[in-house]
């Protein structure tokens, strides 16, 4: 009897050792995959405002003198056309936001061709909106190697009123 409570005593401490030792990999691992969460969040989000300026803008044709190009790019940045409330997304500025027509070209980069022909030899005008350069804003600063993260260009083409 004696033994055996020698022996309970003397393991009394290794259950924390155990778990210390477990839990420094578990709490790595929970934090990068907040920080993956937390940066498809952020893609996610811009691709959808993105989407909507693309939306917005395809409503209007680009000669139009009401043509709200300045209020696609606050729809872009804080998710309302007045520019007004919180950035949806931390760093994300109205600089950043590159919108191509037939007539705005400046800064359009790529592939994409302002007016396309279809084969019959209609006409169609397209807009693109394009968010470029975006850095990642961190949710912790474990991981430093995300802090030089930048997003590729996230874009929306949309058929444009003629």
């Amino acid at each position: 009897m004696n033994h055996r409570l020698y022996r309970i005593r003397r393991m009394r401490g290794a259950v924390a050792v155990e778990f210390a030792l477990v839990a420094i990999p578990m709490v790595i691992l929970l934090m990068g995959i907040a920080e993956v969460g937390h940066a498809f969040y952020q893609y996610n989000t811009i691709v959808k405002s993105v989407r909507d300026a693309a939306r917005m803008l395809s409503a209007y044709s680009p000669a139009q003198s009401d043509y709200p190009m300045a209020s696609a790019r606050c729809l872009v940045v804080y998710g309302n056309s007045a520019c007004s409330g919180p950035q949806l997304v931390p760093g994300l500025t109205t600089n950043m936001v590159v919108i191509c027509d037939e007539i705005n070209t400046t800064g359009c980069t790529g592939q994409f061709k302002n007016v396309t022909t279809t084969p019959g030899g209609n006409t169609i005008n397209l807009v693109q909106v394009t968010v470029t350069g975006y850095p990642y804003s961190q949710l912790t600063a474990f991981f430093p190697q995300f802090s030089q993260l930048t997003f590729d260009d996230i874009s929306s083409v949309m058929r444009q009123a003629l």
